[in-house]
């Protein structure tokens, strides 16, 4: 399939042609998460973003190496061990694993490489070093080694920003060890009050790394000095990856990402999700009402540069929109994905849709149209393609009769044993007994459905 991607960029504020720097090979990097609590829906949007990017790019024929990092060391993280009573080690092993669990319910897929900060302390400071003898670092009063932001010419063009609008926006507070209040931390010294697993030694002192070195060093180590896509939410847009660009540019002296590439913000309800306001929820909270297609399936309805607005009845109109694609795969029976004709010409407007900057929501809508097809036609070419478009973004895959009676809470053995009970009283003329029988399912949130081949049953 040839390839005519286009993808909104960042830093010039434009939709581009895309093509990779080693061509059919993608190389793509996306800042993950500081690990110190379970991830929320906003995490999930931003994940669940970069897995659809990385889906269609297998899809257009790319050999594609992701790297999604983990930050296990950071204030927060030790605050928690802390309280907890237990090493940071023991706390982010915990994490992660719920992290994995929860979003692969959402089929978000593990990238090519998962690093962790802890794991890449000896690259960072050789970065630091660098930095340092190129005069864009220094050593401050507090022990810690600083970013002199002035020194490096092209900071403020990811954000668009003049050095004299900008504002410290670092996680740590200003203090009197920087020269200027918008030079950020690259090494932070150990205190006393830390746990020592939190120190690691260094040429400038026991410490830790501060949070940007941590991609700049990673990204490097395992995609090269200059790759193809850098990723993450737009809240990281400024300052981590304007301090990036700093970082990286500044030490190796070359543009290092091709393609910034930035999801919108979450809102619930309108408004920006706070523990403050009572309207944050962790994606663990909201597989206990929805299951983990339907989360996924929602938020692909929604652009993902575009604002998210996060609501339970949102959700519910999305559980019914996937249950009618569902409902044209059941009509034809289980069909295995394969290979897509991209000449038929749903397939050719799904694939005009997701080469448009990934507009998923317009590629949805030829999916609904096969359905329609399906359920005239029942098609099993149709099926077949409907199907394997789905698998370009990560749904559809179940079975379809597994996906409409899954997670309905009821006993399987009963309901078939009233539909038998049904279809005797139906034979005896009883309709009265068998409309009460329907009635008592459809209470309980069952619904039958009468064919040619006998009775099958959905949730509602």
């Amino acid at each position: 399939m040839s390839s005519t991607l286009r993808i909104y960029n960042t830093l010039t504020r434009a939709v581009e042609p895309f093509a990779p720097i080693e061509p059919g090979h993608v190389r793509m990097y996306v800042c993950g998460m500081t690990i110190y609590d379970l991830c929320h829906v906003g995490h999930a949007r931003m994940m669940m973003a970069f897995d659809v990017v990385q889906r269609w790019l297998k899809a257009s024929g790319y050999r594609v190496t992701y790297v999604r990092n983990i930050t296990d060391i950071d204030d927060k993280i030790i605050k928690r061990a802390v309280e907890r009573g237990i090493s940071i080690r023991e706390l982010t092993d915990e994490m992660i694993a719920a992290m994995h669990r929860d979003i692969g319910a959402l089929g978000v897929e593990r990238p090519t490489h998962e690093p962790r900060a802890t794991e890449y302390v000896p690259q960072m400071l050789q970065m630091i070093g660098t930095l340092e003898g190129k005069g864009l670092a220094y050593r401050a009063s507090n022990g810690d080694v600083n970013y002199a932001v002035r020194k490096f010419p092209g900071y403020g063009k990811l954000s668009g920003k003049s050095l004299d609008d900008l504002r410290a926006g670092e996680r740590v507070a200003v203090d009197d060890g920087k020269l200027d209040p918008l030079d950020f931390v690259l090494w932070k010294a150990a205190k006393p009050s830390e746990p020592e697993d939190a120190k690691y030694a260094s040429e400038f002192g026991p410490g830790r790394p501060g949070w940007h070195i941590e991609c700049s060093a990673m990204s490097c180590a395992l995609l090269g000095e200059r790759f193809d896509i850098h990723g993450g939410g737009m809240d990281l847009q400024f300052p981590h990856h304007e301090n990036e660009i700093a970082q990286s540019e500044g030490a190796l002296g070359q543009p290092f990402v091709n393609f910034w590439v930035h999801n919108g913000f979450l809102n619930v309800d309108n408004e920006k999700m706070s523990k403050s306001l009572g309207n944050f929820f962790t994606i663990q909270d909201v597989l206990k009402k929805f299951d983990g297609e339907t989360l996924r399936y929602f938020m692909l309805r929604t652009h993902y540069r575009s604002p998210f607005n996060f609501s339970d009845a949102h959700l519910e109109d999305a559980r019914g929109a996937l249950r009618r694609l569902y409902t044209a795969l059941d009509a034809v029976g289980e069909v295995e994905a394969g290979a897509i004709d991209w000449t038929h010409p749903q397939a050719a407007a799904f694939k005009a849709a997701m080469d448009d900057d990934f507009n998923v929501p317009a590629a949805l809508a030829s999916l609904f149209e096969l359905a329609s097809e399906i359920n005239r036609s029942r098609s099993l070419v149709e099926a077949r393609l409907l199907k394997s478009l789905g698998a370009c973004l990560g749904v559809l895959q179940l079975a379809p009769r597994q996906y409409l009676q899954g997670g309905s809470g009821a006993d399987e053995d009963s309901i078939q044993l009233r539909i038998e009970a049904r279809a005797a009283a139906k034979a005896a003329r009883d309709f009265a007994e068998a409309d009460r029988i329907r009635q008592e399912l459809l209470a309980e949130g069952i619904v039958l459905k009468d064919t040619a081949q006998g009775t099958t049953w959905v949730k509602a």
